[in-house]
C-alpha cells in the first residue's frame, strides 16, 4: 500500500530580483514500512521538500497524499525529527517525551503509560527523571525520536537527524534509530548528506539534482533488510551502490 505520494511539486522563491525556481516536478511514492533517503547537492532543496510534505511551507504547485487522502494542512499523522534534538534542558527525559502530547492536550494516564513503556523498551528507564544535559549525544537522539513516536504518527520525516554527532556515535545511533523505527512499524523519509548512511539505512534512495532540483533517479537498495546499518556496510554490494550514487550525483546535466 502506498503510504505517501508526492505529486508534481514545484517551489519558486520570489524576491525583488525576480523568481528563483527551487524544486521542479518532484513526484515519488513511499510504500508502507519503507525507509527512504533523499540525497543531493548542498542547497538543492532537500529540507525544503521535507517542509512541504510536513505542510510547514506551501509549494508553488503540487499535492501531497497520505494513505490516499490529500493533505491540506499540518497532519498529526506526520512526525518530524529535526537536525538538532530540540530537548528542553529544564525538563526531565519523561517530560521532554511527553511534551508534544501535552501541547496537544492528549497527555493522560493511558498516554503516560505508553511513554513509560517506550522508555523501558528502549533502555532509558535509568534516565527517565534526569535532565538532557546528563545524557550522551546518542541518548538525546533516542529521546528526540521517542518524543516523536509518542504522538503515534504514521510516517516520520527526519531532517539530517545525526549531523550533530561524532562519527562513532553516529554509526551506533543509526543502528538504534532504525531498530526503533522497524520495531514500531513506522514508515520514514530521511534527508541526509551522508551517502553511506543513506545506503546503510534505506531500502530506497532518491537522488535530487542541483537547483532547481529534479529527481535524477530512484535507486532500490537490495541489501538484506534484517542486517543492522553497520552490518549492511560490510555487504559486498554496498560499495557498488555507493559508487553508483556518487557517480550520478557528480554528473552535471
Amino acid at each position: 500500500m502506498c503510504k505517501l505520494k508526492v505529486t508534481d511539486i514545484y517551489m519558486n522563491y520570489h524576491s525583488k530580483q525576480g523568481e528563483t525556481p527551487a524544486l521542479q516536478n518532484i513526484s515519488f511514492s513511499i510504500d508502507d514500512g519503507d525507509f527512504v533517503s533523499l540525497v543531493g547537492p548542498s542547497g538543492c532543496g532537500k529540507s525544503t521538500l521535507l517542509n512541504i510534505i510536513a505542510h510547514l511551507i506551501k509549494p508553488s504547485k503540487g499535492y501531497i497524499y497520505l494513505d490516499g487522502n490529500l493533505l491540506t494542512d499540518i497532519s498529526p499523522d506526520i512526525g518530524y525529527m529535526f537536525q538538532n534534538d530540540e530537548l528542553f534542558d529544564w525538563l526531565t527525559v519523561f517530560d521532554n517525551i511527553a511534551l508534544g502530547l501535552k501541547i496537544q492536550k492528549k497527555l493522560n494516564d493511558k498516554s503516560k503509560k505508553h511513554i513509560s513503556s517506550l522508555i523501558k523498551e528502549y533502555n532509558l528507564s535509568e534516565f527517565s527523571n534526569r535532565k538532557p544535559k546528563e545524557l550522551s549525544g546518542g541518548m538525546r537522539q533516542r529521546v528526540a525520536l521517542l518524543r516523536t513516536l509518542a504522538l503515534d504518527p504514521k510516517i516520520l520525516l527526519l531532517d539530517e537527524p545525526f549531523s550533530a554527532l561524532d562519527y562513532q556515535t553516529r554509526l551506533k545511533v543509526n543502528d538504534d534509530v532504525l531498530t526503533i523505527i522497524k520495531k514500531e512499524r513506522k514508515t520514514a523519509l530521511m534527508v541526509t548528506h551522508d551517502l553511506a548512511e543513506a545506503i546503510a539505512m534505506s531500502n530506497k534512495v532518491i537522488l535530487l539534482s542541483d537547483r532547481p532540483a529534479k529527481i535524477k533517479e530512484e535507486i532500490k537498495i537490495d541489501i538484506n533488510n534484517s542486517l543492522t546499518p553497520l552490518e549492511r556496510r560490510e555487504d559486498p554490494s554496498f560499495r557498488l551502490y555507493f559508487n553508483k550514487i556518487w557517480k550520478e550525483l557528480n554528473i552535471h546535466e
